[in-house]
């Protein structure tokens, strides 16, 4: 029997490669001058210079262009419909947020098509691909119904394998009057509907939304359901805490491979393990539940320092995780 091997592609002659590996190349982003880099398949099998780029089963010229890593977008919400020009006008005013203009958006999005937003999300993404951004995590949040947000899941999970659930964005406007009630719902029902198309489960903790007590009893009901628990904090100091029942480490990857170690025995010895920049990755999780606080910190000293602080090496990119990075909503 015979098995046929992924095309490779060789891209050649880009003036300036970020590696973010200093073993590859100059300085602590290991650049790499009129570099080459090497696809097997979906992974990247080797990166050098050029002049050494080996045979490969087609090429691309990249013509003095620069190469580096993708941007991960751990936080947004592409499935929506309507405009929020008027919240945007007051905020620039400087009149406070307190989650009002998340109404606006239910309304729009709930009277939406699948239609249109499968096509709102395709837009945004495309978008977002041509800047850069090559994994985009997103969010429901804007139908707070059962159905409505089954729907936003289904549609995001379509386009995006980072699908989280945030039925908690808001307390729904249908239980304006019954805070308590809208959490059961988001805990049973509506949980029982979303879980199958997420990965991860959200809480907004802000003022206007969900206090601690609320989001650690939605977190730790997602977490039961095999989601993993995230938190969207506040930026407002008066705003109480809410912790995530633990920070256990996220489920294996489903689609990525997690082998770092290319299989192919084709390429030069210097070949690198290939690097995902799907997500970054976390530190390992510590033992117990960590609340995670959602207050800014307090404001430096302003006394001056005694000595300059060592400047922070760049952010690696790390090889293949499920753990997104931290937002700050």
């Amino acid at each position: 029997m015979t098995t046929t091997s992924a095309p490779t592609t060789a891209i050649t002659h880009i003036a300036q490669l970020v590696t973010n590996d200093p073993s590859l190349g100059e300085g602590p982003l290991g650049l790499i001058q009129d570099a080459a880099v090497v696809i097997d398949g979906d992974r990247i099998a080797w990166v050098g210079p050029s002049s050494k780029a080996p045979a490969t089963d087609n090429a691309v010229d990249a013509a003095g262009r620069a190469g580096l890593p993708g941007f991960v977008d751990s936080h947004s919400h592409l499935v929506f419909a309507g405009d929020r020009t008027a919240e945007f006008n007051a905020r620039m005013s400087g009149r406070p947020y307190s989650a009002g203009g998340i109404r606006t958006t239910v309304a729009a999005t709930r009277a939406a098509s699948d239609d249109a937003l499968h096509a709102n999300v395709a837009r945004y993404l495309a978008e977002g691909l041509r800047q850069g951004t090559t994994t985009q995590e997103t969010k429901s949040g804007y139908g707070l119904t059962v159905e409505d947000e089954a729907r936003a899941l289904r549609i995001a999970a379509a386009h995006t394998d980072e699908v989280t659930f945030l039925g908690a964005h808001i307390v729904s406007p249908d239980y304006a009057d019954d805070p308590a009630g809208y959490v059961d719902l988001v805990t049973g029902p509506m949980l029982d509907a979303c879980a199958p198309h997420a990965r991860w489960v959200d809480v907004f903790c802000e003022r206007g939304a969900f206090d601690g007590d609320q989001a650690r009893a939605i977190l730790t009901a997602g977490k039961a359901k095999g989601l993993v628990p995230r938190c969207t904090p506040t930026n407002s100091a008066t705003a109480p805490a809410c912790s995530s029942p633990s920070r256990s480490a996220p489920p294996p990857p489903t689609t990525a491979p997690t082998s770092p170690t290319p299989t192919s025995t084709r390429w030069p010895s210097r070949t690198p393990s290939p690097r995902s920049c799907r997500a970054p990755s976390s530190p390992p999780a510590p033992s117990g539940p960590t609340p995670v606080r959602c207050s800014t910190p307090a404001p430096p000293s302003r006394s001056p320092p005694t000595a300059t602080p060592a400047r922070p090496s760049p952010a690696r990119c790390r090889s293949a995780s499920r753990w997104p990075c931290a937002t700050w909503g």
